[in-house]
């Protein structure tokens, strides 16, 4: 009789974010096995024990307990949300410095265990944590993924299904960039069921052009505008991780607007940044270009920029 596959999920950081995309896998049942890694030991094996206590009303078996980075060597997929939070009035660039430093000894734990499988980065600034992970780690680029822009083009879709009422599952559309203040709508590719926003808009009383700018404005802005209400945000993020690991563990070859690292694709290269892309059990398995227009390009360059600029003083000393 063969022996069944069974996929590990190594989560690194039990924090808002971490123990949100814990629960959320829990309850989705979408890997056999999970593992809690925190360097607060007490907190995460107590996630383990209360998310444990939840598995007679899971939709399936899912084996979770606290361990170390040593249990890293047989994860298929390890998840880092470890880090310094977002602070209210700090930008996610402003944490670059702190994090890339915690990011240098977690990665070398994991490493250090055997570990061959895919990274999923949440922390941020995460496009550039997503570059740190790759350098620090050694492994091809495909099997390093950020959460990119999966979350700003979530919040997209569902403010734009929302203005037009309509489902936001048939709202298709894209947010690109630096996952933060240089982000980019792709107005030039958003539809909603095979029909543009521009000829969508004319069906709509009382539209005014100056609605979809300030409804990506709110896009743009909404973790300040959460942090300002909440101290931190991580449902929405913690879907979005767990909507990756889906297409990771069950090969689905989904696009995705992910961190992913560019090499020539848009005129770009050496840089981790989001994008859509193809993701399935081997990581990314391709980019997907799209053909923006002028002022979108333009944009697009100006985010690499600021992300490059930000990174060049922090990556000189490794």
């Amino acid at each position: 009789m063969l022996n069944r596959r069974v996929n590990r999920v190594a989560l690194i950081g039990t924090g808002f974010v971490g123990s949100s995309y814990a629960f959320a896998l829990l309850n989705q049942g979408i890997t056999e096995e999970l593992v809690l890694i925190d360097l607060n030991k007490e907190k995460a094996e107590g996630d383990a024990m209360d998310l444990n206590h939840g598995l007679p009303f899971s939709p399936s078996r899912t084996k979770i307990w606290f361990g170390s980075y040593e249990d890293c060597g047989a994860a298929d997929l390890v998840v880092i949300t470890a880090g310094a939070n977002q602070k209210p009035g700090e930008t996610r660039l402003d944490l670059v410095e702190k994090n890339t430093k915690i990011f240098k000894g977690i990665v070398g734990e994991i490493m250090g265990s055997g570990f061959d499988g895919i990274f999923l980065v949440a922390t941020n600034p995460v496009d550039i944590l997503t570059y740190a992970v790759w350098k620090f780690s050694g492994l091809p680029k495909e099997r390093v993924i950020g959460s990119g822009t999966i979350l700003d083009t979530a919040r997209f879709r569902f403010l734009l299904g929302d203005y037009f009422d309509v489902d936001t599952r048939n709202v298709h559309a894209y947010i690109i960039g630096e996952h933060g203040d240089t982000e980019l709508p792709v107005w030039s590719h958003a539809d909603i069921a095979g029909t543009s926003i521009s000829d969508w808009s004319k069906n709509k009383p009382g539209f005014k052009r100056t609605d979809l700018d300030q409804l990506f404005l709110n896009v743009r802005d909404a973790a300040y505008h959460i942090i300002e209400r909440k101290g931190a945000t991580y449902y929405g993020i913690a879907m979005g991780l767990v909507r990756l690991t889906k297409a990771i563990l069950r090969d689905e070859n989904s696009v995705l607007t992910v961190s992913a690292y560019l090499d020539g694709e848009y005129g770009q290269s050496d840089i981790f940044i989001g994008v859509p892309a193809v993701v399935n059990r081997t990581g990314v398995r391709q980019v997907v270009e799209l053909n923006l227009n002028e002022e979108e390009q333009a944009k697009f360059e100006n985010s690499v920029n600021v992300l490059k600029l930000t990174m060049e003083p922090v990556f000189k000393n490794y």
